[in-house]
């Protein structure tokens, strides 16, 4: 072999070492369970945000639905995202998660970061109803918590999106079922959908719709 065919050989060898090297150090440099468990449960809520039920509840429908790519209207500040995301990783999916506000934005944009979940986790910025039409590919979750009277417009640009088995989860179902009711007429009522409320949280008085798409 040439001095130079072996030089190249060495060079491709150090290469994907350190890239093996950088690859081990970013795992590492996630936060533990129990940095998580802490940063979940001294987060700064609000009233926009899940409760600590809903958001363990939204956690278990992504793990045991075994989704892969997920979509959340309404991120806030990230609370629900973050504890999604803890599921999508574990499966090995995505979750895209959409929030009007700026502000909101950054918030929901840091919490990723302090989870370590910004390999699973990407918060967009901007109007829903834009945003969710340049959405690609094939969901198999949607959850629902943004302005309650354009749920149905919501789900229905991303339905054509959604493949059979899809998990759907609509917020605030009990306390805004008027804002929301043509949404809940049509899951409710359609041959596609099975659906069902829950409450899975005192904290708020309210409730979840849970749909599943049979075809």
């Amino acid at each position: 072999m040439s001095r130079f065919k072996q030089c190249l050989a060495l060079l491709s060898v150090a290469i994907f070492l350190g890239s093996a090297w950088i690859a081990t150090a970013a795992q590492d440099a996630k936060p533990d369970a129990a940095a998580r468990k802490a940063f979940i449960e001294n987060f700064n809520r609000t009233g926009l945000n899940t409760t600590l039920g809903d958001a363990m509840m939204l956690r278990v429908l992504v793990a045991s639905s075994g989704a892969k790519k997920g979509v959340e209207v309404g991120s806030a500040s990230g609370f629900g995202a973050i504890n999604m995301g803890i599921a999508f990783e574990r499966n090995g999916g995505t979750l895209e998660t959409l929030e009007i506000d700026p502000g909101m934005v950054k918030q929901c944009r840091a919490a990723i970061a302090a989870m370590g979940l910004e390999n699973t986790v990407t918060c967009l910025e901007g109007d829903a109803l834009k945003t969710l039409p340049e959405l690609k590919g094939q969901y198999d979750f949607m959850f629902i918590d943004a302005l309650k009277s354009d749920y149905l417009k919501y789900f229905q640009i991303m339905e054509p999106k959604l493949k059979a088995g899809a998990v759907i989860i609509a917020d605030n179902c009990i306390k805004s079922e008027r804002a929301m009711k043509d949404y809940l007429d049509y899951v409710h009522n359609s041959p596609n959908y099975e659906t069902v409320v829950i409450r899975a949280s005192m904290e708020k008085g309210d409730g979840m719709a849970i749909s599943y798409k049979i075809r």
